[in-house]
């Protein structure tokens, strides 16, 4: 099974994970040329060579109109010397302006904005006027191409760049569907319906670079599971349009919750709030990289520096097979009639158990007698002890805790000259069948009043 394994013990940003997906695929400048030409506004992808604790990978520059988002360490002598924020914030926060348009409101920070802003830089900002309601009847291209200092756009605006875009609907779906978490988010943070949060473009546009960018490598790559290792999110505080708040920042901690994060001791925010989006769109399970023969390994890597190589790592490969616990559980009956078994088995089945079945046994004072096993899973295994205690004859019920190897299943649709027929492919461990499903083939073999080896030999072999 194709299986990818990110690696987030620094955080996750998503110009980290561009870069790091970028280096798994097997012609890079292509895939460079082909981003570039997705018809983002105003947009340029560069990835260029980076040094990280003398381990070299790939950094994923974005700029917008020419122009690249960057973040600032924070100096706030109210609060720790902030010095290590991750560089990969840079890029996203993505400076939510609540629906209302007095221009006090306008002259607000960039939400999210981290640094202590160097006073000039802050008169700056504030000198930056917004687009008039005038410039909103303009087309939608030249309304972000043109007014992108100043423009707030609404999460539609967004949708509806990411669905003008040349690329699949499939990836369509999930870069709209990454940026409806971030704004779910932010509204429930700032007592929003998503559709009222307002986003800054210039911010925005680099943050929608970097979702366009991550789906569009996840569908090139089309691993069969996506993986990752718990989420380092750093540590100490950040400075937003509404104040100083701590790390992880409000946005990010709703958008991971559930999955498993911790901080540290490096100062500043190492996961932001694109980067938790993708990785609650994308990644199936988190925890320890799994066993798999890796054939490729990206790195990703952030601007600064600190004691640890600032990066994201990707493996992809082919896992060897999953393994799981269960139990086994199994009474001795003597004394139980064959309509009685019959429907302790049916009861055990529609309580969830795994399987079921009996043996022949020869017990104490050479009686013959039923060996009764069930096999579920950890979680069911009380329910259906009792319940095997209820059905049957037994006083007792024995448990097992056991482990088991499996394949992978899928069902796939394959077309014969009599019908279509669906067939279940395993594989794993270096192992890859199939095989075709009986009621399938047995009511193919009826209607046409032929056997089921004549329907087998019509079966084309999955590809």
């Amino acid at each position: 099974m194709k299986t990818l394994y990110l690696e987030c013990g620094m955080g996750a940003a998503g110009d980290m994970l561009t870069a790091a997906l970028l280096e798994l695929m097997p012609d890079r400048e292509k895939t460079v040329r082909r981003l570039n030409a997705l018809g983002l506004p105003g947009v340029v992808y560069k990835a260029e060579p980076a040094e990280k604790c003398g381990v070299i990978g790939t950094h994923m520059r974005v700029t917008v109109q020419g122009q690249e988002e960057e973040s600032e360490d924070v100096h706030d002598h109210n609060h720790h010397h902030h010095e290590n924020n991750h560089d990969a914030e840079e890029h996203e926060h993505h400076h939510h302006h609540e629906n209302d348009h007095d221009a006090k409101e306008h002259e607000h920070h960039h939400h999210h904005r981290h640094a202590h802003i160097h006073e000039e830089h802050h008169h700056h900002e504030q000198m930056h006027s917004h687009a008039d309601a005038a410039r909103e009847t303009e087309p939608h291209h030249e309304h972000w191409e043109h007014h992108h200092h100043h423009v707030h756009s609404s999460l539609s605006d967004i949708e509806m760049v990411i669905r003008s875009l040349d690329i699949p609907d499939s990836v369509k779906e999930d870069a709209c569907a990454v940026y409806q978490i971030i704004a779910r988010a932010e509204g429930q943070v700032h007592g929003k319906n998503m559709e009222q949060i307002h986003f800054h473009e210039v911010g925005t546009m680099d943050a929608v670079a970097d979702v366009v960018a991550v789906c569009f490598l996840m569908h090139e790559i089309n691993a069969d599971s996506v993986c990752a290792s718990p989420v380092h999110v750093g540590s100490g505080y950040v400075r937003c349009m509404h104040g100083i708040l701590p790390v992880p920042a409000p946005a990010t901690a709703l958008i991971l919750e559930g999955i498993p994060t911790y901080g540290g001791k490096i100062e500043g925010e190492l996961c932001t709030p694109t980067g938790a989006a993708l990785l609650r769109h994308f990644v199936s399970t988190f925890g320890d990289r799994p066993q798999m023969v890796t054939k490729s390994i990206g790195y990703g890597m952030g601007m600064k520096n600190f004691e640890r190589a600032n990066c994201v790592r990707a493996f992809l490969g082919e896992t060897q097979g999953k393994k799981e616990e269960i139990v086994k559980l199994e009474c001795n009956l003597d004394d139980i009639t064959g309509e009685a078994l019959g429907f302790a088995m049916e009861r055990l089945f529609e309580a969830g158990a795994r399987d079921v079945y009996w043996q022949q046994i020869g017990m104490k004072k050479s009686r013959p007698g039923i060996l009764l096993s069930v096999i579920t899973s950890p979680e069911d295994a009380d329910t259906l002890a009792q319940l095997m205690l209820k059905y049957t004859t037994t006083l007792g019920v024995r448990r097992e805790n056991l482990s088991r190897y499996f394949l992978d299943r899928d069902l796939m649709k394959a077309e014969t000259a009599l019908g279509e027929v669906h067939v279940k492919i395993s594989s794993g461990y270096g192992i890859s069948k199939w095989k075709a499903e009986y009621d399938d083939m047995a009511a193919i073999a009826k209607s046409h009043g032929i056997r089921l080896e004549d329907v087998q030999a019509e079966l084309k072999l999955p590809e």
